[in-house]
């Protein structure tokens, strides 16, 4: 499936209500979004709050692979990722945060296919992310993009409560989706 497959199927382009779409912006995050970053990420638990020093250093270092939405000045949507540098076919999906007032709007399917058609992603052919079994918005958002670009998910435990992670942080599952094929116009 193509990209703009893709942005149909998650409710973007012209499937989507015109007034969200008129008012909502996705781009790579700037320097400056950093506070805001880190402010809609501690509006968003259960997500780990990273320090705001390492939201910085997503937003500069890592503004290739990651997705800033904002809708009227206000951010309501981050998504960070990187490609690792021993799997150059691979994009892994470190957060995704949706603010309450966005929810609901297949914002996050949003922040996904911008990631996917970014230039950084040219030779990416799989999705990858951490998911703890109780994050079913999680299992949703990538259930819904392993369908939509018609690739296989698979899952595996990764790291381990109580030998990787410290007690009461529980078990992230390694999620992997794909092969898929190159996005639309890349090849």
């Amino acid at each position: 499936m193509d990209i703009a497959s893709l942005r149909r199927a998650s409710g973007g382009g012209e499937a989507q209500s015109a007034p969200l779409a008129d008012r909502l912006e996705l781009r790579a995050p700037r320097l400056e979004d950093g506070p805001a970053v880190h402010a809609l990420i501690r509006a968003c638990p259960p997500l780990d709050q990273n320090s705001a020093y390492c939201n910085l250093l997503q937003c500069a270092h890592f503004a290739d692979t990651c997705v800033t939405a904002s809708r009227e000045g206000a951010l309501v949507g981050w998504l960070s990722a990187h490609v690792p540098p021993d799997e150059p076919d691979s994009v892994f999906v470190w957060q995704v945060a949706v603010a309450p007032a966005a929810r609901g709007l297949g914002l996050g399917g949003r922040l996904l296919d911008e990631l996917l058609s970014r230039e950084a992603c040219r030779g990416v052919r799989r999705l990858k992310a951490t998911i703890t079994e109780s994050n079913a918005a999680s299992w949703a958002l990538f259930g819904g993009a392993a369908a939509r670009l018609g690739a296989p998910l698979t899952r595996e435990p990764w790291a381990l409560e109580g030998r990787h992670l410290p007690p009461g942080h529980p078990t992230e599952h390694l999620v992997t989706i794909g092969p898929f094929g190159p996005p639309s116009g890349q090849a």
